[in-house]
């Protein structure tokens, strides 16, 4: 079980190549790579995002499987944006 980060300014939900590395989860290659920005625009210093990853998510007993991007440079092992809030939480309140 790992705690992720709820932001709201961020258009994928992301995982962390080092914790993907550190529990040797299966990744998958995706067809083209997906170049992104940071907050600042500039484009993420490890490169484009080359591999995705379906996970299962729990969230107060409620589960889903789902896909996530592995991008490197970041703190939080993983990060839910806004099309899972948009899913989840409409409004966001």
């Amino acid at each position: 079980m790992v705690e992720a980060l709820l932001d709201n300014s961020v258009t994928v939900s992301v995982i962390s190549s080092k914790f993907m590395r550190k529990n040797k989860f299966k990744k998958k290659r995706l067809e083209r790579l997906m170049y992104m920005r940071n907050i600042d625009g500039t484009f993420n210093y490890e490169g484009p995002i080359e591999y995705t990853l379906e996970v299962e998510l729990f969230y107060r007993g409620y589960k889903e499987r789902t896909e996530i991007y592995m991008i490197g440079g970041q703190k939080w092992s993983v990060i839910l944006g806004i099309p899972w809030l948009a899913c989840h939480n409409p409004k966001i309140n």
